[in-house]
């Protein structure tokens, strides 16, 4: 009996020895890794998948404008103007925005430093939307016609036709827009959009450019 106790403390003493070694050896890399199931996983997030995830974004909304305009046209003729002729002061009220396209991003236009902490974007220009004009807020302020003018509108059956006012409003908005600031208001928007996205992701330092042809 006192031989069979010998031998089971032996044996629990290799069995501890035997834990141990496999202990130390997973800590110092000499055997593989015993897995931790509460360990925490991070994925590589690399150019191509960050360039793949800024493109099916599409584009970025990023900034929008209120306008509002003053058309005054004047028909006339080589009658006098109180019979023939018009003259018409129209305001026009609408919005344009402005966008960044993202889905023809491609190749070179997202770039990852290798230690993930620098990334590049280059975007193309902000561009304009066609500018939308507010059929209930635009009307005409004044409005003057000859007296055969007059008539002639009335037997038309469309006295009230301001489809060419509407048009050349819409047109003016669109042109309005374009000298506003609202493509500089976008582009420093979506910068700022991306420079948070990025910095969520684990990003340090983060530049964003504009070109003319960003698709690499």
């Amino acid at each position: 009996m006192r031989a069979w106790g010998k031998k089971l403390v032996i044996l629990a003493v290799a069995v501890v020895v035997l834990v141990g070694a496999v202990l130390v050896g997973s800590a110092v890399h000499l055997l593989p890794q015993l897995r931790n199931p509460f360990a925490e996983h991070t994925e590589e997030h690399s150019g191509p998948v960050l360039l793949q995830s800024i493109v099916e974004l599409s584009r970025y909304e990023a900034a929008s404008g209120s306008f509002q305009v003053v058309v005054d046209i004047t028909t006339s003729s080589a009658l006098p103007s109180f019979l023939v002729g018009s003259d018409t002061l129209f305001i026009g009220v609408g919005t344009d925005n402005a966008f960044v396209d993202f889905s023809k991003l491609k190749g070179d236009a997202v770039k990852v430093s290798d230690d993930r902490q620098s990334a590049t974007i280059t975007l193309g220009h902000a561009q304009l939307e066609p500018a939308t004009l507010d059929v209930h807020e635009s009307h005409v302020y004044a409005e003057k016609q000859g007296l055969f003018t007059k008539i002639n509108e009335f037997l038309s059956g469309n006295p009230n036709s301001q489809q060419a006012l509407y048009e050349l409003a819409q047109k003016q908005i669109q042109a309005a827009a374009a000298k506003s600031t609202l493509l500089a208001d976008a582009e420093r928007n979506t910068k700022a959009m991306l420079v948070g996205l990025l910095q969520s992701l684990g990003f340090k330092n983060i530049t964003v450019n504009y070109a003319e042809n960003p698709a690499g």
